[in-house]
């Protein structure tokens, strides 16, 4: 199946048709969209909404295929921004990979020590190891910085919003 995955994302990047790339899935995966004549960016914002969506539905199957096509396309970006981190280690959380999500949040938090989403990507993986001392202290954290980080208006934070908020949420904090 990880194979099946390569070679798909190896003709999308190629450029390959939407056709030839539907006809490459096998029988009974569920069926990505015709990425092949989306911008990177928008290939690889695509497979993340899909990840996210069958995270949210349990279809663990699904997640196998496609999370790693969604990490590929993110490492065809080329050099990572936050938001881009930020994704991949979500997707990192949704599949169960905790260093991939712990290396994002640590990258992230390295750059900018009070950035919104390296702060939830931090809690959450902290929650996913089991850390609840750790999780506390970036709810802290996030609390902290929220009302500053927020008059930054930075469009991940406004892509973001709702996992900022529900983050706020389980610190106690409301949204300003």
């Amino acid at each position: 199946m990880a194979l099946v995955a390569f070679l798909i994302g190896q003709r999308v990047a190629r450029g390959a048709s939407g056709a030839a790339v539907q006809d490459a899935v096998p029988s009974g995966a569920v069926r990505a969209p015709d990425i092949s004549s989306m911008s990177p960016e928008e290939r690889a914002n695509r497979l993340f909404d899909l990840v996210m969506r069958f995270g949210e539905q349990g279809k663990t199957d699904s997640l196998k295929f496609f999370a790693p096509m969604a990490i590929e396309a993110y490492a065809m970006l080329g050099p990572p921004d936050v938001h881009a981190r930020y994704d991949v280690g979500m997707i990192g959380i949704v599949i169960g990979d905790l260093p991939l999500a712990r290396a994002q949040a640590d990258t992230i938090l390295a750059g900018d020590k009070t950035h919104l989403l390296g702060l939830v990507l931090a809690m959450k993986a902290a929650g996913l190891r089991g850390d609840m001392a750790a999780r506390a202290g970036y709810q802290r954290r996030l609390a902290a910085a929220a009302p500053t980080e927020r008059t930054k208006k930075l469009k991940e934070y406004a892509d973001h919003q709702a996992d900022i908020d529900a983050a706020l949420k389980a610190t106690g904090e409301s949204k300003p």
